[in-house]
């Protein structure tokens, strides 16, 4: 028996791997290939009458660790330069805005149409209204790099809004001015601890001479995340600054005490970390979606009433997203399309708490949410004119079409196409 789990299991991540590789070519987002593998994987140990155990349990435990591994993956990649100042104040806004009045505006709907409380709508809303970086950033990988970046900053900043939002709804039973207070005092112990956080786990990271470094750096971000977590504080700023300032060790050289961080070395260090981080998140993210695709009941899939919701929550969401598109001067494709629902809706809507969940929130509009906002992804990609990141490097080489491209994107200012350091 332990053999043959040891096959399936090796058979199904070799599966998702073949599926992470054919998606930049057939623009069809790997998580609905993982989302189909595992439901077919369950109609498949139903006609063999095979029984497996409970893993839905685990769910939110691969859902967490994956969102880490996710962004911290991300936040790696991004370059901390002047030169994209613009981009990052609108990757927050689009990431904030939207959000915002998407889970307002579904709130003040179901307390309209079921009677509930406006805060028991909203938090069952918020989970509905954050964007998935576990789908977003590796469909992104596909884009040139201002594209890239853009999504990277957007979905990340998403999460991490989202989780705020959902936490200080769903903790709190009114809201007060110490409700507000309490908040503000969480955001602040959360910068400090990200602070010290980030700068102890960089030290570690120069000075660990056992060949085995990477793993105890990354189980204490789990743990300081978890930790954070607890105490309802938003851990995913601690993970977005840990990666950014990893990522970018160069623009801050020329501060005197980060030269006692060894950055020589640690620059070294920092690209061996990324690529197990990228491992692992592939491997964390592939297991999560095919648990939770094992678990998808077809009646879920096909409820004709969780489906009208279904349709009128992604009509709002890419009616306001392309709204806050072209007001903001920022070109439609394949941006409007990059605002899939997935894992981080999935793992807020498991913790909403059993007091405050509404019967209309229930698996079906949850999962026909993700897989409708996962396929309009799929199409939006199919057919938007984005390059692939080595073609963008060829554009780059042309001085005078690249600028203009980025003007075009709103994204950089075409005189400052050298940058200037944070």
């Amino acid at each position: 028996m332990s053999t043959a789990i040891i096959i399936t299991i090796c058979l199904l991540l070799l599966a998702a791997y073949a599926f992470d590789i054919s998606s930049p070519l057939t623009k069809i987002p790997s998580v609905i290939l993982l989302l189909g593998l595992g439901w077919g994987l369950h109609r498949g140990t139903d006609w063999l009458e095979t029984d497996l155990p409970n893993l839905e349990g685990t769910l939110p435990v691969l859902g967490t660790i994956g969102l880490i591994l996710i962004v911290l993956e991300g936040s790696l990649d991004l370059d901390l330069d002047r030169s994209k100042l613009k981009m990052v104040r609108k990757a927050s806004l689009l990431a904030f805005v939207p959000m915002l009045l998407l889970a307002s505006g579904l709130a003040v709907v179901v307390t309209m149409v079921s009677g509930a409380s406006f805060l028991d709508a909203l938090t069952n809303a918020i989970p509905l209204a954050v964007i998935s970086s576990a789908i977003a950033i590796p469909t992104a990988q596909a884009f040139k790099g201002p594209e890239r970046e853009f999504v990277i900053y957007e979905s990340s900043l998403s999460d991490i809004a989202g989780v705020l939002a959902f936490n200080f709804v769903a903790l709190n039973e009114a809201f007060e001015l110490k409700t507000f207070g309490a908040f503000g005092l969480q955001m602040l112990v959360i910068v400090v601890i990200s602070f010290l956080a980030t700068i102890a786990l960089a030290f570690l990271l120069s000075r660990i001479k056992h060949h085995v470094k990477f793993a105890p750096i990354v189980l204490l971000t789990i743990l300081i995340y978890a930790i954070a977590k607890a105490y309802h504080l938003p851990g995913l700023i601690l993970i977005l600054a840990f990666g950014m300032f990893l990522g970018n060790l160069d623009r801050f050289t020329r501060f005197q005490w980060i030269r006692k961080l060894r950055p020589e070395i640690l620059e070294m260090e920092v690209k061996k970390l990324k690529e197990l981080v990228m491992e692992g998140a592939f491997l964390i993210r592939a297991l999560f979606f095919l648990v939770f695709g094992y678990y998808i009941k077809t009646e879920d899939v096909l409820d004709p009433v969780s489906l009208v919701w279904a349709l009128g929550i992604c009509a709002a969401i890419y009616g306001l997203r392309a709204l806050w598109l072209w007001g903001s001067g920022l070109r439609l494709m394949p941006l409007l399309f990059i605002a899939p629902r997935g894992l981080i809706t999935v793992l807020l809507f498991l913790s909403i708490p059993a007091s405050r969940s509404l019967p209309m929130f229930g698996p079906s509009l949850i999962i026909q949410v993700v897989l409708i906002s996962s396929l309009m992804m799929m199409f939006g990609t199919m057919f938007s004119k984005s390059k692939s990141p080595k073609t963008a490097e060829v554009e780059a080489e042309n001085q005078e079409v690249f600028p203009a491209r980025l003007s075009d994107l709103g994204l950089a200012d075409p005189s400052s196409h050298e940058g200037k350091e944070i």
